[in-house]
């Protein structure tokens, strides 16, 4: 009984996982829009979405 075992990045986000994606929008206090657009522009690393969050939030 081999199992699929899920691999974790710690410096990556899984869009996939609502949880993760929830939980890091919350943590950066962007609406969805906003998030989507900072993951689009970045990518999914969790440094670079928050450096481009914070220069985001800087502009405005």
């Amino acid at each position: 009984m081999n199992r699929y075992k899920p691999t974790y990045f710690r410096n990556s986000l899984d869009l996939r996982d609502k949880v993760q994606v929830k939980i890091l929008r919350k943590r950066l206090k962007l609406s969805d829009e906003r998030f989507a657009s900072v993951v689009r522009k970045s990518g999914t690393a969790i440094s670079a979405i928050t450096k481009e969050a914070s220069t985001l939030k800087s502009i405005s």
